[in-house]
């Protein structure tokens, strides 16, 4: 990501405005030799010292003259910024690059450079540069660094000019501006077959005739490569150019992750909240389901999806899966708590057609919404759910759930309907929690915590 702009470390106009400007530049030293200089020479004045005079004029004249001076200098100097990555996940630097040219024919006094930074990022980033001659240029770079996922503005460029005697600074700012993703931390996870042997997990694929009869057979241009057996000459002769049959299509299998945004239904905030886990969790997902060839849709309780999806998802394993996911984890990076109660959206949505494989991610649950998920089950073709409940994550790292655990009969109704429901301890990652679901799908719940699936 680039961004630059021009500014001009100086005016050319005067008058009023000017001088204020001027003036309003003088730093604590300049401030101080002007007072002594005025206090010098009101003492003379009284006193009847001529030589206590000149030193008072010496002492005031000289911060005005620096003001006067760095204001009408005519610098121009070009700032450029770039972002190495512009998409991070949560907890990982990213280093800016920023660059400095003089593009008058003056060479520049000392520049002290500053880039505006959220306070989330770190302190504000501050850089001294020498002289800098006709033509020239200085590259400074700093490191950011987020745990906490967002969208985050960068400058604009702020630039100042001082004189050598430091009685004056006049700040000069660029006019663009960059943004860092931060986007959620995205947990590598292992191939288990959650969707079944049916929906071809290895491979992400289907094949399926796409006519059958000789006459129904719909062409299309002959590509290199392709088999000269599947000529397809009636159309050839039709059409004036080399055609071959449409035998077989590709079917992709598809997969929705679903996330639970509701803000009744997740404890706490911060990095190690709830929500910002199943986030995290919602994240990995998409990404590996991609890397399978899957088409990958994500989906909301209120109904919503990424912004330019195809009616399938994100297909996977091709030119633009990677944009894809960027686009994913761009959505994920500013998600927020929905105003809603209930999953019934979400649920008109997945009651719409054949949505393949489900992964969820819910917060709590009551009986009734718990019935509403149980229900999205129906439409798909495998469905594995996660469920953060707030009094799970309560509770510390190895603590003994109590006999009263109300997310129990939860899981029970999700389970009953058809789902692989997992309840999510907190401190718990994602990858076992995805093996563990694996185990529940094929009946192996009781086997060992470390055996993957097989």
């Amino acid at each position: 990501m680039d961004a630059g702009g021009t500014g001009r470390a100086g005016s050319d106009r005067g008058g009023t405005g000017g001088v204020r400007t001027a003036l309003a530049g003088l730093t604590t030293r300049g401030r101080s030799f002007l007072a002594a200089g005025i206090a010098a020479a009101v003492c003379a004045f009284v006193l009847g010292q001529s030589d206590l005079l000149r030193v008072g004029l010496l002492l005031g004249v000289l911060p005005l003259v620096c003001a006067t001076v760095l204001y009408r200098t005519r610098y121009r100097v070009a700032g450029s910024r770039r972002l190495s990555p512009g998409r991070v996940p949560a907890g990982s630097e990213a280093r800016v690059h920023l660059r400095v040219d003089n593009v008058s024919r003056l060479p520049t006094g000392l520049l002290m450079l500053q880039d505006r930074v959220p306070y989330v990022l770190g302190p504000r980033p501050r850089f001294v540069l020498d002289r800098v001659e006709p033509g020239g240029r200085r590259e400074v770079s700093y490191r950011v660094r987020s745990d906490l996922r967002g969208r985050y503005p960068l400058g604009p460029l702020q630039l100042r000019l001082t004189d050598p005697f430091g009685m004056c600074e006049l700040t000069r700012s660029f006019s663009t501006h960059d943004d860092l993703t931060v986007i959620p931390r995205v947990e590598p996870l292992p191939p288990v077959r959650l969707s079944g042997e049916a929906k071809g997990y290895g491979d992400g694929r289907q094949r399926s005739l796409a006519l059958a009869g000789e006459d129904d057979v719909i062409p299309r241009g002959y590509r290199y490569g392709d088999d000269l057996r599947r000529v397809h000459w009636r159309s050839t002769a039709r059409y004036g150019e080399l055609m071959v049959r449409r035998e077989e299509q590709p079917q992709r299998a598809r997969c929705t992750v679903f996330l639970d945004t509701r803000g009744a239904a997740f404890e706490g905030a911060g990095p190690d909240s709830a929500f910002e886990w199943a986030v995290s969790g919602a994240a990995s997902v998409l990404v590996h389901m991609l890397e399978q060839g899957y088409s990958v849709r994500l989906l909301t309780d209120t109904g919503d999806s990424v912004p330019g999806e195809g009616t399938d998802g994100f297909a996977g394993v091709s030119q633009g899966s990677a944009e894809a996911a960027g686009l994913m984890m761009d959505t994920l990076a500013v998600i927020g708590h929905s105003d809603g109660t209930g999953l019934s959206r979400a649920y008109d949505v997945l009651r719409g057609g054949n949505e393949g494989l489900l992964v969820a991610f819910f917060g709590d649950l009551d009986e009734e919404q718990a019935g509403v998920a149980a229900r999205m089950r129906q439409r798909s073709g495998g469905a594995v759910a996660f469920v953060l409940d707030g009094e799970t994550w309560r509770r510390e790292p190895g603590d003994v759930p109590g006999p009263s655990d109300g997310s129990g009969e939860r899981l029970r109704m999700l389970r009953e309907a058809g789902w692989s429901a997992v309840g999510v301890p907190r401190g718990t990652g994602l990858e076992e929690l995805w093996r563990l679901a694996d185990r529940e799908r094929t009946g192996l719940a009781a086997a060992s915590g470390g055996e993957g699936a097989r």
